[in-house]
């Protein structure tokens, strides 16, 4: 009886608060949390810090205010890799969903030789950029490449030379940017379809809805999580792009094909003007913030309403 009176029994333990609980991974992670406040952070506070100086070869706290950033804007070579990256970038955040989405859906039909097609599409992208632009430099090439073979079948009057004419010279790249990275796309879409139960298929089959019907109302609503994970991956990719560019292109012809992280490389370790290059640097940082916050405003926030 005294064993069951709630007098004489002991309270239940309390559990200990959030910030102790799994002491061991916490303590496991500790360096990963002080490389990325250390190195990342800290890096990015330090670059941010001198873009507003005068320094040239050598870092130096001279300061100059603005005049790095008005020096940035007034660069014709700075505003045409702006150009440059929002053309390349619109056009491949684009065309490279299409196109992965459209060969994760063809193959989730169960084709024969799936593992083949899978193998051969995801290929590309266990190349480097600087062999993709290489390989596309020799293809896009008008003497021995596609418009050589083009008339080498009897068509002369075929013409096609994209990375020879400042006008079509960002389609050159982009050919070989979304050859490259469709295949990561398509395996990325492929494993978000094939999560789909097949019961809503059947239940669309009953409803006598269509097979692009059903994509586009039922089936990409439901993979919204798998194409920001999509977007991010081409997101992060398009503002890092440079080594296709210099294998391909090197920037020309003339300058038409400058990126800004060409810029910042030829500013920082060619022309040895550190200030100049860690603005261009702080610029880009701050086209990536400007469309990080609202996505995850909308991605953490609008869920933490709802």
């Amino acid at each position: 009886m005294l064993a069951n009176d709630p007098a004489t029994s002991a309270p239940p333990a309390k559990r200990p608060s959030r910030l102790f609980r799994n002491p061991m991974a916490k303590l496991a992670s500790l360096p990963m949390i002080l490389t990325a406040v250390v190195v990342f952070m800290g890096g990015t506070a330090w670059t941010v810090v001198h873009s507003f100086t005068g320094s040239r070869l050598l870092p130096k706290l001279k300061w100059v205010g603005f005049d790095q950033y008005e020096r940035l804007w007034d660069t014709p070579r700075w505003l045409i890799s702006i150009s440059n990256l929002a053309l390349y970038g619109i056009c491949s955040l684009v065309l490279t969903l299409i196109i992965g989405f459209v060969l994760a859906a063809l193959l989730d039909r169960k084709v024969r030789f799936e593992s083949a097609f899978r193998t051969i599409f995801l290929f590309p992208f266990a190349l480097s950029f600087v062999v993709t632009g290489l390989a596309w430099q020799w293809i896009l090439n008008p003497d021995f490449g596609l418009q050589s073979l083009v008339r080498g079948w009897g068509w002369t009057s075929f013409a096609f030379d994209p990375l020879n004419d400042p006008d079509t010279v960002m389609f050159g790249l982009l050919i070989a940017g979304i050859w490259q990275g469709s295949g990561l796309i398509m395996c990325i879409m492929l494993a978000g379809l094939r999560g789909i139960d097949e019961d809503i298929w059947k239940a669309a089959r009953v409803d006598g809805i269509g097979t692009v019907k059903t994509y586009v109302c039922i089936i990409i609503p439901m993979m919204r999580p798998v194409f920001v994970t999509a977007l991010v991956l081409i997101a992060s990719g398009i503002i890092k792009l440079y080594d296709l560019v210099v294998a391909q292109t090197g920037g020309g012809p003339g300058i038409s094909s400058e990126v800004p992280a060409k810029y910042v490389i030829q500013y920082m370790f060619r022309a040895q003007n550190l200030g100049q290059g860690f603005a261009a640097s702080t610029m880009m940082l701050c086209s990536v913030v400007i469309i990080l916050i609202p996505w995850a405003y909308l991605e953490f926030g609008g869920r933490k309403r709802g």
